[in-house]
């Protein structure tokens, strides 16, 4: 048996607007049986859509449905960085630096160490911090991020 890892996923949880249904193109259950409105939504070949359940996206465009427990086991959220964090993560990349010389302390710009091992305001070195933004930072090199808004 071959185990194969999960690929980040685009999708968006169904919240019954409208404009959803209109976005992917929602089929009304009475209208696909000609008879009256319904308040079942279907998505072509996938079943029956109900709010909270995921719209996944392919990488063809294609849609299909994924149950909000089924999702929330299966995907994490990218990680949220810095745009400091960003940059050293795709410097670090161009130049063909390893993930462990990208995590080493010596090697990082003052603002990603400052980041990943300063809790913000007091200063203060956090080891449990430390050690949470490590993580988040390998996370962000393997599977992709979000760079963190301005504030």
């Amino acid at each position: 048996m071959k185990f194969y890892r999960k690929q980040p996923i685009e999708a968006e949880q169904f919240d019954g607007s409208d404009e959803m249904v209109d976005k992917y193109e929602l089929i009304d259950a009475g209208t696909m049986l000609g008879t009256h409105h319904s308040p079942e939504l279907y998505l072509t070949g996938s079943g029956k859509v109900d709010v909270g359940d995921w719209i996944a996206t392919g990488v063809n465009g294609e849609h299909w449905l994924i149950a909000d427990d089924v999702f929330k086991q299966t995907y994490a959220e990218l990680p949220v960085i810095p745009k400091a964090v960003a940059d050293w993560i795709e410097k670090c990349k161009h130049d063909g630096t390893s993930v462990g010389d990208m995590l080493c302390y010596e090697r990082q710009p003052e603002k990603v160490r400052d980041w990943i091992e300063l809790t913000p305001g007091t200063y203060d070195f956090n080891q449990r911090r430390y050690a949470e933004h490590q993580d988040l930072v390998a996370r962000a090199w393997l599977d992709g991020y979000t760079v963190e808004e301005d504030k």
